[in-house]
């Protein structure tokens, strides 16, 4: 797979991660308003289709 190629010539690259993610982790209060500030939920299947707004850091 890492070397496949379509008709046309088209090259993929496949990078695999290896890393185990923590579960059972919670998301901070902190966190959690900055997704409220920042991501707009579509009504068809919001979780898939969603908008952030990018926010200026001060």
């Amino acid at each position: 797979m890492r070397k496949a190629s379509t008709r046309t010539g088209l090259r993929t690259t496949v990078n695999v991660i290896r890393r185990v993610d923590e579960t059972g982790r919670k998301a901070t209060d902190v966190l959690k308003e900055v997704i409220r500030a920042t991501v707009q939920f579509a009504e068809l299947l919001p979780k898939w289709n969603y908008i952030i707004t990018p926010q200026i850091l001060q």
